[in-house]
């Protein structure tokens, strides 16, 4: 039996050490997101007070919110009752007539006993960059409870943080299905666009002018 070149075993050796590199880089962006959103992640019960608690949109059925996006909304819920939390701001797409996310969570927290007048509508939080920037420089908000599924979580704290929001997660958990399988492969690619993001501070799809929405939501309870 012939024995491999040891041109070709050096070839193969460095073809698994690129390999094995390559690796590496690619999870540094989720492990940098896990790093910086460590000790900032609580439950319903455990998170702090703060006005306003953020919910990331994440899909319709029929213009109703998926079991996913419920899942945040429900958590938003308990928040607002066990009143650690005073105001909603639902960020989500709106980018064309048909598919409205904000105004479909609007509806659901209403139907679980959210004012109307608590909640505020982000019509451009086309990705999560956008929303937390949007957050921070059009409708004011310097701290708040973010909501989402705990394989975004993560990310979503430390892009607003990054963003100049004080930032606390709530991650909910879902039946562990395809989507959660594919929400979760997807995070090691997204972790890596977050991570431009955070340095780079690019500007959101749309800006726009100021909006006192959570001001006065905020300022609602004292009248």
């Amino acid at each position: 039996m012939r024995r491999p070149r040891l041109g070709t075993v050096r070839a193969r050796r460095r073809a698994v050490q690129t390999v094995m590199a390559l690796c590496v880089l690619a999870l540094l962006p989720s492990a940098w997101t896990h790093a910086t959103a460590a000790g900032r992640l609580r439950t319903t019960a455990q998170a702090p007070a703060a006005g306003v608690a953020v919910v990331f949109g994440a899909g319709l059925w029929d213009g109703r919110p998926t079991p996913y996006l419920a899942a945040r909304l429900d958590a938003a819920v308990e928040l607002y009752r066990a009143g650690k939390v005073k105001a909603v701001l639902v960020t989500g797409d709106n980018s064309r007539t048909e598919y409205d996310e904000p105004d479909a969570m609007r509806a659901y927290l209403t139907r679980h006993g959210v004012p109307d007048g608590r909640i505020v509508s982000d019509f451009a939080g086309f990705d999560t960059w956008d929303s937390c920037v949007r957050a921070r420089e059009i409708f004011g908000v310097h701290r708040a409870v973010l909501v989402s599924q705990s394989f975004h979580i993560h990310r979503a704290v430390t892009l607003c943080r990054a963003a100049g929001v004080d930032s606390y997660g709530v991650g909910v958990d879902n039946k562990h299905d395809a989507t959660w399988y594919y929400g979760g492969a997807r995070e090691v690619f997204a972790a890596g666009k977050a991570a431009v993001d955070a340095v780079f501070e690019p500007r959101p799809t749309f800006l726009g002018p100021k909006e006192e929405g959570v001001s006065r939501a905020l300022g609602a309870l004292a009248d």
